[in-house]
Order: structure tokens, then sequence, then C-alpha cells
């Protein structure tokens, strides 16, 4: 086999021999792109930093080699995987929707790059300020200061122009998230009491406790659903949203897969252009920057997209100035 055809084929490598994998890896350097959810995702956030790193002037193959691994939700999972990884000695690790810290700890001497990142860095001890990290971890978060509120605030008008007569919300998401959940868990509560509706939290221990969470919320006669941005429920957008079908009821999740996948809307940040973006830092140290010298970025680009078959199916009618302002219509 041709070098450069062997180059192709280790974007998928998890399967070749560790010795033929570092052997490359010696060649050139490694970037390793870790996502928490399914190979799907794992290989849409891949093409994204690779683009990039294009962008920036670095070309696969010819400047860097790169490889993915997933955890397809399970995060007990990351452990081995950094472990396999380490002996390739990455370059450069890539994070997506979770982890650096778990990373760095595992690996404190190897760069580390965040993109998708839900929760506050600093807060979390992974970074000493945004401007100057510090340190060997840098990357993007969801939106200024890491902060969930003011992203969510824009979820739920948009939500409320679609269920007007909304007046108590069933929150979904695994309570088991030490730090994710909590974070969603205040900014809604503080969301409902501005807009004017309750919340009846559904904290399940495991994924396959989602269809006893929406019973219960079948049960507490809820107005309507939102799941959480929590990557490993989207492992199981298809059974959960078939779930929630059955109870009529409307429901969106915060991310682009959940409304594609069948629930009346969601608006986030585009994970792509974030994806784009960590690229570009990854270029930067690959050319020799710390990423200590790095500033985190945030979020400037978020897309709204509006499921018109659900909207049919629930007899909503959505407002023709709200459909205008969606960037993506299913229909």
């Amino acid at each position: 086999m041709k070098r450069r055809e062997f180059i192709r084929l280790i974007g998928g490598a998890a399967a070749w021999p560790l010795g033929a994998q570092a052997q490359l890896a010696a060649n050139l350097p490694l970037v390793a792109v870790i996502a928490m959810a399914t190979e799907q995702i794992a290989t849409a956030r891949s093409a994204s930093v690779r683009e990039g790193l294009k962008q920036a002037g670095l070309i696969e193959g010819k400047d860097y080699v790169m490889t993915q691994r997933f955890a397809d939700g399970d995060y007990s999972r990351l452990p081995e995987i950094v472990k396999g990884l380490a002996r390739l000695k990455p370059r450069v690790y890539v994070t997506v929707a979770g982890g650096p810290g778990f990373i760095h700890k595992q690996v404190p001497n190897a760069p580390v790059v965040f993109t998708s990142i839900v929760i506050d860095p600093v807060a979390y001890g992974w970074v000493e300020s945004y401007a100057r990290p510090c340190g060997m971890v840098t990357g993007n978060v969801q939106n200024a200061m890491g902060g969930l509120e003011s992203l969510m605030s824009k979820q739920f008008q948009f939500f409320k122009e679609l269920v007007p007569n909304l007046t108590r919300l069933g929150f979904i998401g695994l309570a088991d998230t030490a730090v994710q959940f909590p974070v969603e868990r205040a900014a809604v509560q503080t969301l409902a009491q501005k807009l004017g509706f309750a919340v009846s939290m559904y904290e399940v221990p495991t994924i396959a406790d989602v269809d006893s969470a929406i019973a219960s919320g079948q049960r507490d006669d809820v107005s309507a659903f939102f799941v959480s941005v929590d990557p490993r429920l989207v492992t199981r957008i298809p059974q959960i949203v078939a779930s929630l079908a059955k109870t009529g009821k409307p429901a969106f999740g915060p991310t682009p897969p959940w409304s594609r996948g069948g629930l009346l809307m969601s608006y986030y940040t585009d994970f792509d252009e974030q994806a784009r973006r960590a690229g570009g830092l990854v270029a930067k140290i690959l050319r020799g920057a710390k990423p200590g010298d790095l500033p985190i970025e945030q979020a400037d680009k978020f897309t709204f997209i509006l499921n018109l078959k659900t909207a049919k199916q629930l007899g909503i009618t959505v407002p023709s100035a709200l459909l205008a302002q969606a960037d993506e219509v299913i229909e």
C-alpha cells in the first residue's frame, strides 16, 4: 500500500495495529479527536476540525495525520480511549462536548483543545482565565463565559411562541452528570420564573430510565418536554423521540440532531463552526504556539431549526414571523 493511501485510512484507524499507527504518527504529528457521542458525530466533527486546519493552511497527510475515537455516550469508556491513544503519542488532543479535564489529567504534557463545551472552563479549573488559559488546555465554549442562561433564554422564547399555552415543562436529564446537569437545571429554573411557567425535573439515573421520566411527565400533565444537552442522550435520539411522540405533547431539544430527529425545534450554537475554529487552534499549536497563550473562544454563530412536519402532526401553526427567523426548516 502506498504511504498516501495509508494516511487517508488513518482517520478511521481504531482497528489498525498500534505499531502501524505509531510508525505513521512518528512521521507526522498526530491529531486525535475524541467525541463523547456517536461515531457519526465523531466523523462529522473530525471533518470540521480538518476543515479548520485546511483553512489555516495545513493539509492532512502532508502536515499532520488525524485519528478519531468516540465514547458513544458512555463516559466510562474515556479512560480506555485515552490510554489507547496515549500509546500513539498524539501531538494534540481535540475533545468534543466533554472530557478535557480528564484527558489533561491522564496526559498532562499534551495539548488539549476542547470544543462545544457547555460549562465554564474557569469555574471547573481547566484553565486559569479566558484571556490567558495558561497550562496545556484551550478551546471554545458554547457562549459568553460558558454560561447557558442567555442561550437557553432564546430557546425558550422561540418555544413559547410555538407553544403559547406552556404552563409546565418537563425537563429530562441524566442525574449522574455532576457538572453539566446542575448548570442546565439552574438555568431552566431561572428562565421559568422569568417567562412564567413551572418546571418538573426528571433526573434519571441511566438512559434506560428516560421512558419512565416521560411517563411521569404524562402523569404530571406537563404541557411540553425539554431534553438535556447531555451528549449521551443524543446517542438514543430515535428511541427518545419515538417515546415523546407517543405523548402527543410538543417537545424540543437544544441541539440540531434533536429537531432533525423529529422534535419540534432546536436553537443552539453551530457545532461544525466551533469544530472548525478548534481546528484553527490546533493549527497554531502544531506551528509552535502554546495552548496556554491561546484565548478561549466563544461561539458567535447559532442555528434555529424548525420541524414543520412535527408541528403539523401536533396541530401547531407556526407564526410567519418565527418561520422567517429559521435557519433551517424541515418539511
